[in-house]
C-alpha cells in the first residue's frame, strides 16, 4: 500500500483503489507520483490479466487535491512539474499491455475523469457524476488528455465539457460515450468484476493484440506499421491459437495458458 493508493490481487484480477475517502478520493501530488509504479507492478505480474481501478467509499475520484495548488502549482515551473506527474500517471494506465476497467461511483471529476479516460473501459453507477473542470480554475487541460476526451466523445462534445466545466449525470455520460456501461449502484461491483473475469478467461494474445491495434488506430495510424502487420500472423504461432482451435473442434470451452 502506498499513501492514498491500495493495490490488491484476487486471482487473475488486480484492484487499484484510490483511498482518500475523507477528500472524496482527491489525488495528492504524492499519489500522482506513486501511481505509475503500482501500474508497472501490475503490468509486470504475469499472474494478473486485468486491472480494475476504483475509489474507496462513495466516490471514484474528485480530481486533484486543489488544497496543494497554492504551493505545488504557484509558479509556471511548479505547474509544469505537477502536470508531468499527472500526465505520467494517466499514461501509465493507458500504456499498460493489460486491459483496465474504471469502476465509477459518485464523483468522477477533473483528474478523476482523466484517470478514468486512461482506462480501456468505464463502467459507472447510475448515480455517478462526471465532469472536467479546468474552466473553473483557469487551467488548460493537457494535450494528451484532451485527445483522450475527443476520442471518447468527439470534438463538439469535448468542447461542451471543457468550455462549461459542468458535471454530467450518468445517463448523459453514457449517451455521449464518456462511460461504456451503466449499472444500479448495488450491481456496479458485481457487473464490473463479472466482466473482468470474462476478459481474464479469454486469450490474452487476442486481448492484448486488439488493445495495441486499437491504440494505434486511435492515435491516428491509417496504414499498419510492421508491428501491426505482424501481430495477426504471430498469434497463429501461439499456444492460445492451438488451444482455441482444438477446443472449438472438440466442442468444449478453451483453457488458455498464455499470460
Amino acid at each position: 500500500m502506498t499513501q492514498g493508493l491500495t493495490l490488491t490481487r484476487d486471482g487473475d484480477i488486480a484492484e487499484l483503489t484510490i483511498n482518500q475517502p475523507s477528500k472524496r478520493n482527491a489525488m495528492s501530488y504524492e499519489m500522482w507520483e506513486a501511481l505509475p509504479k503500482l501500474v508497472a507492478e501490475v503490468d509486470a505480474d504475469e499472474s494478473v490479466k486485468v486491472l480494475v481501478v476504483r475509489g474507496a467509499g462513495d466516490h471514484f475520484c474528485a480530481g486533484a487535491d486543489i488544497s496543494e495548488f497554492e504551493t505545488r502549482r504557484a509558479t509556471a515551473e511548479g505547474a509544469r512539474l505537477y502536470n508531468e506527474h499527472v500526465e505520467y500517471a494517466a499514461h501509465s494506465l493507458g500504456d499498460m499491455r493489460k486491459p483496465s476497467v474504471a469502476m465509477i461511483q459518485g464523483f468522477c471529476i477533473g483528474g478523476g475523469c482523466e484517470l478514468a479516460l486512461a482506462c480501456d473501459l468505464r463502467f459507472a453507477s447510475t448515480s455517478a457524476k462526471l465532469g472536467i473542470t479546468p474552466a473553473k480554475l483557469g487551467l488548460v487541460y493537457s494535450f494528451s488528455s484532451t485527445r483522450q476526451l475527443v476520442t471518447a466523445v468527439g470534438p463538439s462534445f469535448a468542447k461542451y465539457i471543457l468550455f462549461s466545466g459542468e458535471r454530467l449525470d450518468a445517463e448523459e455520460a453514457l449517451r455521449v460515450h464518456l462511460v461504456d456501461r451503466l449499472f444500479a449502484p448495488d450491481r456496479l461491483a458485481e457487473q464490473t468484476y463479472e466482466f473482468a473475469r470474462t476478459i481474464a478467461s479469454r486469450s490474452q494474445v487476442s486481448v492484448r493484440g486488439a488493445k495495441l491495434l486499437i491504440e494505434k488506430i486511435a492515435a491516428g495510424m491509417d496504414t499498419p506499421d510492421e508491428e501491426a502487420t505482424e501481430l495477426p500472423f504471430a498469434a497463429v504461432e501461439s499456444e492460445d491459437y492451438k488451444e482455441g482451435v482444438r477446443a472449438f473442434l472438440e466442442k468444449r470451452p478453451p483453457v488458455f495458458r498464455v499470460r
